[in-house]
Formats: structure tokens, sequence, C-alpha cells
């Protein structure tokens, strides 16, 4: 941090704002495809109206950054990274002032409105939907937080890099990429339906997801490659990869059934996984295929993908490797717990059905 000049330590500040402005740019004026969420009791009883074009910006942000057409080095993100998280938690506060305002005053504490909202949406410019957006912003920043990183190693050591770390980059950017080209299927998950949008889900948005989440790199893109012999790289890096793309499949393939059955609740997912279900008459669960194997098996898939990507950078024994997996793993095991009680609370015996049906919780004979 010491090594930048004042205007430098400023425009990394304002990097997250600008970076901001411009991917909403992009996501009102590049063409987008407009369809139908899922009509719930937050939003009435029609489905709300979505326009998406998420991967269209993410490829024109990758494209704009790669080709230097901002003027800022390609390792910039990474240089700034300190002094662009703190500019994006002021980003954070401004977003959330404009939003929370925006809505009436409710009978919850003001620090519960402020922390979690008034609303459960808001439009912003147009058409553009808040929630949507700000995923698009989150995102396509981490790719490019992970490319500048990427950047930046090479930058120090040439044709010494550490091949693992750029691994862990091109795991980053297909994470994200993956994401996109399955866009429509964030609109029929919890964080639609359920959140409202303060703080807690803007800053989550615009600090957490783009800046922290690679923090494997922030604190490994400066160090030269791990001494592994080079014949144990099929094992260290081809392990990596199977890991992460098992999880990959898990994660997607539960997300993938999930929406499929609410679109088409008697269709066989994929055309071989018939739907088994628990219904009380009103409301129904899927208990077969990925939800036959554990209630949240797609937090499973995203701490598998986690696991693989540590592991891929070769840092067996540095902490900073491990933060994310870290965070991850007692993130969702701590939310799978929360969705417990709201399910518990919202279907009832229903719910306890489905766990005579479904008994573990998140590994599959595990827990």
């Amino acid at each position: 941090m010491s090594g930048l000049t004042t205007t430098q330590a400023i425009a990394g500040f304002l990097t997250p704002t600008a970076i901001f402005v411009i991917l909403l740019a992009l996501h009102v004026v590049l063409p987008a495809y407009r369809v139908e969420g899922y009509a719930h009791r937050n939003l009435g009883a029609a489905p709300a109206q979505y326009r998406l074009n998420g991967l269209a910006v993410f490829l024109c942000a990758l494209l704009i950054w790669s080709l230097g057409l901002t003027t800022a080095p390609l390792d910039w993100l990474w240089v700034v990274k300190w002094h662009a998280i703190a500019g994006a938690v002021a980003l954070s506060v401004v977003v959330t002032v404009w939003i929370v305002l925006h809505e009436q005053s409710d009978d919850r504490s003001q620090l519960v409105q402020w922390l979690e909202g008034r609303a459960y949406n808001v439009r912003l410019v147009g058409h553009a939907d808040t929630k949507m957006f700000l995923y698009i912003f989150g995102g396509a920043y981490l790719a490019l937080n992970a490319v500048s990183s990427a950047a930046y190693h090479f930058g120090q050591y040439g044709a010494a890099s550490n091949v693992g770390l750029f691994l862990h980059s091109a795991m980053w950017v297909w994470f994200i990429t993956d994401y996109f080209l399955f866009e429509r299927v964030q609109l029929f998950t919890f964080d639609i339906f359920e959140e409202r949008l303060g703080f807690k889900l803007i800053a989550g948005c615009i600090v957490v997801y783009p800046l922290l989440y690679p923090v494997a790199l922030w604190g490994t893109a400066g160090l030269p490659a791990p001494d592994i012999d080079p014949s144990l790289n099929v094992v260290w890096l081809g392990g990596s990869a199977a890991i992460f793309l098992i999880g990959w499949m898990i994660s997607r393939g539960a997300n993938f059934q999930k929406y499929m059955f609410k679109r088409a609740p008697d269709r066989a997912f994929l055309g071989l996984i018939q739907p088994a279900t628990v219904t009380d008459g009103k409301r129904t669960l899927l208990c077969s295929g990925f939800w036959g194997a554990s209630r949240h098996m797609n937090y499973f898939g995203e701490i598998l993908e986690a696991l693989g990507m540590a592991l891929a950078l070769g840092h067996f024994t540095n902490f900073w490797a491990w933060i994310y997996f870290i965070y991850l793993t007692v993130f969702f095991v701590s939310r799978e717990r929360i969705d417990e009680r709201r399910c518990a609370a919202k279907y009832g015996d229903l719910w306890r059905q489905y766990r005579e049906r479904v008994p573990h919780r998140l590994v599959p004979g595990l827990y």
C-alpha cells in the first residue's frame, strides 16, 4: 500500500465506482433477452419481468480490460486491492442509502431495516433490475480481479510462474462464465425470493463477492512457484481440476434440477431422473436426484469447488490459499442451519417428511 502515490491511492479507491458505472452502462445499453421470473409472495401473484444480458456485459468487460482500453495496466486491480476494498465499502454505503431511503420505513428496528433492507427489489436505470445488476457487478469484477492477479504474477516471475495460480484464476473465470451462462436459473434462487435489499446483500455483492472471494490470490500472486516435483504435476494440477469439476457438476446440476422442476414439475431431469416428491396437497418438495442425496447438495458442490481452487495454488501450508475454502465451508454449514429453520417454519410437517426421506444435511452419507 505504501508504494502507491497519492494519485494512485485515490484512483485505487475510486476503481470500484468506475467499474460500477461502466458495467451499469453496458448493462443498460447492450441487448438483453426478457424473461419471466418465479411468482412468489414478495412480488405478488404475477411473475416479475427481467431483462438478462449478464454474459454479454461480462465478455465486454473482459475484452475492455484485456485490451487495456481503460488505460490501466493489466495488474492494476491487484496493485490497488486494499484501496479498492475501502472504496467498495464506501460505494456499498452510498448504494445502501439510496436504496433504503427509496422505500418507506416499516415496523422493524432501524438497524435491521438498514442491514437487511426494506424492499425486496428496486429498479435502477430503465428496466435494470438492482439485484441482477449487483450480481453482474460482483461476478464480472471478481473475474477481472482473477485476471489482474494472474497478470501481476506473470509480470513478476515470467517463465518461472506458478502454473497452478493460472489454473486457480482460470477456475474463477469459468465459475463466473458458468454463472452467466445459466443466469436465468438465478431467478429461481433463495436470494431473489426472500432477501431484501439492505447493506448486507449490497456489500456482499460489491465488497465480499468480488474482492474477498479471491483473497487467496491477494496473498499468493506475489509468491514464487511452489517447490513441487514436476513429475507430480498430473496429480497436483489434474487432481485439483478434477475436484473443482466434480464440485461444479454437483452445484450446477443441483441448481439446474431445481430450476427445471419449478418450470416443469412432471418432466424427468435430463430425461433420466424422474421427479420424486413429498407433498401436503398444496406444496411440493423435490427429493430425487441431487436433492435426494442431501438437503443442501448445491452448497456441498460449491465447497468442493473451493477445495479444488485451494489445492491448485500448490502452497499447501500457506494460510492465504485456504481462507476462501475455510470461509465458504463455515458459511454454508451456518447457512444450511438457517435454511433448515426457515424451511421448518414455512413447511411444518411437510419439512419433517422431507427430512425423513433425505436425512443428510450437506454431505451425502456423512452429514
